[in-house]
């Protein structure tokens, strides 16, 4: 699918950089959410061009101190501010904003169209959103958005280990983070009335437990039990206790444990079985979930000694 937003390519050649790192989630049909990471050590002083109208927002967080950051929305300059490594900063490019770049810079954006800011209002059952609450070129202190935005950054360096579902519950996480915390969202309060009915649990599971569970997007599941993705995320967490991203890797680990114990049987071939990309994902995951790596707990499990011991 081509870029039809401001994000990759497209973003990039705003600030003259021509690779970029990027990834995108289709958890809404309507529109992209993207994050993309601009990287440029050039050491020259020049204007970014302005990104293409369109109705959406960049929500960025800086990589590297930014001195004397100076932004333009609607061609009006925004007061100049010194800017740390960390800061977050709104753009509205509905204003066609631009920057002055004066040296190397590093940061990372997360792309926000209207569309899925509507489409989480709607799950939630509330009003729509108007324009965000920030103030142009003033940096924000957002400690759960910028650990959002650097988890999906991790996925840049290890992409063949990230699973659909993961990037499109963090992405939808990112929207509804800066819905409720930016546009004033105000879900309507109902207690949960129960989680999914025993047939759209029993389909989610299968789904997720088949060879193609790792490459399923949260819509695909939430259309199958015909739900929103809202409705299904939250219902398959009151089911199940887990998010369909952890109930995924916990059911791989459940059949790994069932695999180690057949003679013959290399870690690696395990692994691929289980639906990991190799063996060192496995082995991180079988460890973060076990506690112990997948060679000691064969060890341990697969002869007379108890694991774990008493």
């Amino acid at each position: 699918m081509s870029e039809t937003g401001a994000y990759g390519r497209q973003l990039a050649s705003r600030f003259n950089v021509e690779e970029v790192p990027t990834i995108v989630s289709r958890a809404i049909r309507k529109a992209n959410l993207a994050v993309t990471e601009i990287h440029s050590e050039a050491d020259r002083r020049e204007l970014s061009k302005p990104v293409p109208y369109e109705d959406a927002f960049l929500i960025t967080l800086l990589m590297r101190d930014f001195p004397n950051h100076q932004c333009w929305e609607d061609d009006r300059p925004a007061a100049a501010r010194n800017l740390a490594a960390g800061d977050i900063i709104f753009y509205d490019l509905k204003r066609q904003p631009y920057v002055l770049t004066d040296g190397p810079h590093h940061s990372v954006h997360f792309y926000l169209p209207r569309p899925v800011l509507d489409q989480v209002a709607d799950d939630a059952e509330a009003l729509r959103i108007g324009d965000l609450a920030y103030r142009a070129g003033a940096p924000v202190s957002d400690e759960t958005m910028k650990h959002m935005i650097l988890a999906m950054r991790h996925a840049f360096s290890r992409p063949e280990q990230i699973g659909r579902l993961f990037v499109d519950q963090m992405a939808l996480a990112m929207a509804t983070h800066v819905a409720e915390n930016y546009g004033g969202l105000r879900p309507e309060c109902r207690p949960i009335r129960g989680g999914l009915a025993p047939w759209q649990e029993r389909r989610a599971k299968e789904l997720l437990s088949s060879g193609i569970g790792g490459s399923l997007s949260i819509s695909e599941l939430a259309r199958e039990c015909s739900l929103s993705q809202r409705h299904f995320c939250r219902a398959f967490r009151h089911s199940t206790g887990l998010s369909p991203h952890a109930w995924l890797q916990k059911n791989r680990i459940e059949k790994a444990k069932s695999l180690l114990c057949l003679k013959g049987s290399t870690l690696t071939e395990i692994a691929l079985a289980c639906g990991f990309a190799d063996q060192s994902h496995f082995t991180r995951v079988f460890t973060q979930l076990a506690g112990v790596s997948p060679g000691a707990w064969r060890r341990a499990a697969c002869s007379s000694v108890t694991w774990p011991p008493p």
